[in-house]
């Protein structure tokens, strides 16, 4: 019994050692492209710091890393966890969105804030920071309403 535990703490240990040559890919693009809602919409200054601090670092196409992403499996689990993000809102890219998916991702945006299901409890554990106060969070509803409501009034893009 002794010796089976033994080989698998072995086992276990070199390849969480391997694991450590591996490293997904950094999500490292510029932080406010073309694309960007803040180029497409002219984002207020005091909305953009909210989304910076509390959003970008998932959905946007440049994330700001912390120390342990060097360290593997979390290294994984935290590109992964960005891939998701940026697979349901990617802010770097909301100017290329045709008007209806605009809208639904606004209108996600107020119920997500609303619920305070965003940000994240697991991303808020270790980015206190992130965590919107009521008036933080009566300012992103207020923008994003106040988005769709402009967003409705152009013409429609298939």
């Amino acid at each position: 019994m002794k010796k089976a535990v033994k080989t698998t703490l072995v086992i276990l240990l070199v390849a969480l050692v391997l694991m450590q040559f591996y490293r997904p890919a950094k999500n490292s693009g510029p932080i406010d492209g073309p694309s960007d809602i803040s180029v497409a919409y002219g984002v207020p200054a005091d909305v953009m710091n909210v989304l910076h601090k509390a959003c970008y670092d998932c959905h946007s196409n440049h994330t700001e890393y912390p120390w342990y992403n060097n360290i593997q499996p979390v290294a994984l689990w935290l590109a992964d966890h960005v891939d998701e993000g940026k697979d349901e809102l990617n802010f770097s890219e909301f100017g290329t969105f045709k008007t209806k998916r605009k809208l639904k991702k606004l209108k996600e945006i107020v119920h997500e804030v609303e619920e305070g299901d965003m940000p994240l409890n697991s991303y808020t554990w270790m980015h206190s920071e992130a965590r919107l106060n009521a008036q933080e969070k009566k300012m992103l509803i207020d923008w994003a309403k106040g988005l769709t409501q402009k967003i409705s009034m152009e013409p429609v893009q298939q």
